[in-house]
Order: C-alpha cells, then sequence, then structure tokens
C-alpha cells in the first residue's frame, strides 16, 4: 500500500528570495520534496490537502549555504561527528553545508569523500559537500589526484588549516581547476611570518603580551595567488578574508576580470581583536580577529560584491581544548549555532541590508557550487525545498548547554543576539523546528 506524503504550506511570511528579486508576504506550498507553488497574500494553492506552518511575522528564505565547515569526522569525532555538525547546521538555518578535508585520513582520495558522503546520507540531517584536498595528505608537496577527486563529487579543492605555501604547487592545481571547473580554496597565510602568533599584531597584542599575526601575512599570499589565477586562468576562491589590504587586492582582481570569489566569516565581520582582552580561548580563531579598521572595509567590501559570500568557517573544540593557556589553545570557533544572531546585528545597526545578508548566505554561495547537484540558494518552483524561517527581532541568549555541536567553543557565550532561527527545512523535511512554531494538522487551511 502506497502512501501518499503529505505536502506543507508555510503560510503568510515575509519571502525574501535575492535569486528572484523577490520580498513580498506570502505563501509557499513543498511537495514532494520540491517547492511546487508560491502565491502572494492570503492566495491558498489548488491542492487537496496539505498541513499548515503558520510563518506570519517571519522570513522566509532560502536555506543557508555554507561553503566552509569543519565536520572533524572521520579522526576528531570527540569534536564533532557528521551526525552533530548536522544538526548544528540545521539549528542555525543551515541547509547544504561544505566541509573542509583536514580530517584524519584526510579527504584527499575517491575513498574518504565517498565515506563523508554515505555517513552523511545515512547520519546527516542536511545536504554535505565534500572538498578534497589540494594536495595528497595535505602536505603541500604533491598534488592529489585532483581529476578522481572531482569524478568523487567534490565540489572545490582545500588544504584548509594549512596553506598551499608551493608556488609550483598551487599554479598546477589552479590549472587543474580551469579545466575541472571547480575552485581552489586557500587559506592564506604566509606561515614564515605568523610562527608562534596567537592574534592580531599590534597595540592590543603587544599590551596583552601575545605573540601578534600581522596582516601582511595574509595579504602576500593573496597577492600571490591572485597573480598565479591570472596567469593559469584558474578559479580561486580566497577563504575567511580578514583584512584591509586583501580587500583592496581582491578588489583590483576582480577588475581586472580575474577569476577569484571571497568569503568573510561572521566572527570576522562583527568582532575585533579587543575581545581577546580577558585572554578569552574562544576568541582564538585563526586567521585571528582584528581591527575595527579590518571590520569596516570587511563590511564595505560584502556590499559591493568584491566579497562574495559569508561561510561560517565552523570549527568546534572539545571544551579540555579550550581550557588552556592563551597561547596553547587550539584556533577554532563554533560557528553554526550563532551565525545568524551575531549577522543580524549589521541588519539592526543598518550596516547591511537584510536582503544583501540573505544573498550572501544563500544565492551567492549557491552560485560557487553551480548547479552540478541540485539547484540551491533558491525558492524557485522546482527547486529542493531547502528553507530558513527565522524571526529577526527575537532575542535569545546564548547557552551552549543547548547546542547541537559537540563544540561549544564561541566568544557569544552568555550574550544575548537579535535573530533566531525557528524553522529548517532540508530537501522538504522539517530538520529543526522552535517549539513555538506549530504545524497544524493537515486540511484545507
Amino acid at each position: 500500500m502506497n502512501i501518499k506524503a503529505v505536502s506543507l504550506l508555510i503560510h503568510g511570511g515575509r519571502i525574501i528570495d535575492p535569486s528572484q528579486g523577490l520580498d513580498e508576504i506570502g505563501s509557499l506550498l513543498i511537495s514532494n520534496g520540491k517547492i511546487s507553488w508560491l502565491g502572494r497574500g492570503e492566495i491558498t494553492p489548488p491542492h487537496p490537502e496539505y498541513e499548515v506552518l503558520n510563518a506570519q511575522g517571519l522570513i522566509v528564505c532560502p536555506g543557508f549555504v555554507d561553503l566552509h565547515c569543519h565536520l572533524r569526522q572521520p579522526g576528531f569525532e570527540e569534536k564533532e561527528t557528521i551526525a552533530t555538525g548536522t544538526q548544528a547546521a540545521a539549528r542555525g538555518g543551515f541547509t547544504t553545508i561544505c566541509c573542509m578535508a583536514n580530517t584524519n585520513p584526510p579527504l584527499d582520495n575517491q575513498a574518504a569523500i565517498n565515506y563523508v558522503k554515505s555517513t552523511a546520507a545515512t547520519e546527516g540531517v542536511v545536504r554535505v559537500l565534500p572538498i578534497g584536498c589540494i594536495s595528497k595528505e595535505r602536505k603541500g608537496a604533491e598534488l592529489a589526484e585532483l581529476d578522481e577527486l572531482a569524478s568523487a563529487g567534490v565540489i572545490a579543492f582545500s588544504d584548509d588549516g594549512e596553506p598551499a605555501l608551493n608556488s609550483r604547487l598551487m599554479r598546477q592545481a589552479l590549472d587543474c581547476s580551469r579545466d575541472l571547473d571547480l575552485p581552489i580554496t586557500d587559506h592564506c597565510e604566509d606561515t614564515a611570518l605568523t610562527e608562534g602568533g596567537v592574534m592580531n599584531e599590534g597595540v592590543t597584542s603587544a599590551r596583552l603580551g601575545l605573540r601578534g599575526i600581522p596582516n601582511a601575512a595574509e595579504d602576500i599570499i593573496v597577492a600571490r595567488d591572485l597573480a598565479l589565477a591570472q596567469l593559469t586562468g584558474g578559479r580561486l576562491h580566497i577563504a575567511h578574508v580578514t583584512t584591509e589590504g586583501s580587500v583592496e587586492l581582491i578588489r583590483r582582481a576582480k577588475e581586472k576580470g580575474i577569476r577569484v570569489t571571497a568569503e568573510v566569516t561572521p566572527h570576522h565581520l562583527t568582532l575585533t581583536e579587543d575581545r581577546v582582552i580577558g585572554y578569552d580561548t574562544n576568541a582564538k580563531v585563526n586567521p585571528p580577529l582584528r581591527t575595527g579598521r579590518d571590520v569596516q572595509a570587511l563590511i564595505q567590501g560584502l556590499k559591493e560584491n568584491v566579497i562574495d559570500i559569508i561561510a561560517t568557517d565552523h570549527a568546534p573544540h572539545t571544551e579540555a581544548d579550550k581550557r588552556c593557556e592563551f597561547a596553547l589553545a587550539p584556533f577554532g570557533i563554533s560557528g553554526f549555532e550563532t551565525a545568524l544572531g551575531s549577522l543580524m546585528s549589521l541588519v539592526h545597526d543598518g550596516q547591511l541590508t537584510l536582503t544583501t545578508l540573505i544573498a550572501k548566505l544563500t544565492y551567492e554561495p549557491s552560485k560557487i557550487i553551480g548547479d552540478k547537484y541540485e539547484k540551491l540558494g533558491t525558492l524557485a518552483i522546482g527547486a529542493s525545498a531547502d528553507i530558513t524561517i527565522f524571526d529577526p527581532g527575537r532575542e535569545w541568549v546564548v547557552d551552549t548547554k543547548t547546542f547541537a555541536s559537540k563544540g561549544k567553543n564561541t566568544p557569544w557565550a552568555g550574550s544575548v543576539l537579535k535573530g533566531m532561527v525557528m524553522a529548517t527545512i532540508a530537501r522538504g523535511k522539517l530538520v529543526y523546528k522552535d517549539d513555538s512554531i506549530k504545524v497544524e494538522a493537515k486540511g484545507k487551511y
């Protein structure tokens, strides 16, 4: 006996979809995992039966797409697993996440990619797209089998956590990226300048007695990568941009027609190096939190589309990892569950429009991934029903005890954020719902 799946009507929300230039009150219907109908105002669909999620007063937008996160599995399951990471992503409104290759073993071969994909299929609650290594074993010496990784379904290549310092290797990778039409994502850091550094280099680091990481360490590798991208015609993606200098370099590169995209994280957009005062290891991240001037340059770069997207760089660690002397603590912030709340401060302060923020979390990252798998970042009819519903004015206190992520390492612990994810739908399934959200029994609305 076949049981027909019940459709879901998301009713009366403010629908914002930058991919279609849509911003209006309306409703949309989900059937068989796809968006099947969208109507303005109080119109209801010509459909025999459906359940109803009342979204009045809430924002309804495409599911967030994160181009940069760390799920830690395989090898570091004490920090995070694909199961817990995807649950945390769902709580943060993310329906597609792209996981980095710095696992153990690293994602440098087809078997490793297949492991992540199969585990995500059975244990994950949102879509997981793996990123393959640039170099074998992430050692930076020999190019990985990029063709094999592309065939296995990676959406990019990166040795993130380690920069691609070998210029010859980076040139080879960019040559391959041109032929495969997949980006090379680089963690831009001249490690000769950052060795022993634990925070941004400047007056604050000197006052705290902590070794600094200069802006130049990022700018130098960004400049090199852009020169190699121009030489090869390859696709370059700059991870976690943090400096005013990098923004200017990327701006000039785009003006020249170099094939480059760039990302910025929520923490680099909303926090400065002053957050390190007090030696809070949860504010220790690489690249480090920078100055207010750098933050303003990042926001301006985002508004001008010099920086294309926002990505979390979700980097969970155990409590024991971070409970130590600042200099000994690992870098990283657990970012899925605080991303929207922290970023909404930029909207409430008038620094970003709500539409721009949503675009940078949905449609823009989907363009970098492309349509090789499914159409992402849109509420278009026939697209996968990946939907985020949030309350832009809801205040909440960050309580790490409630995190789905194993990583409780966040500088926002105890903070009040304004803007909260209320429900997340991935491939038509309600994978996260706040207790205040009700789904009515099926029947006509």
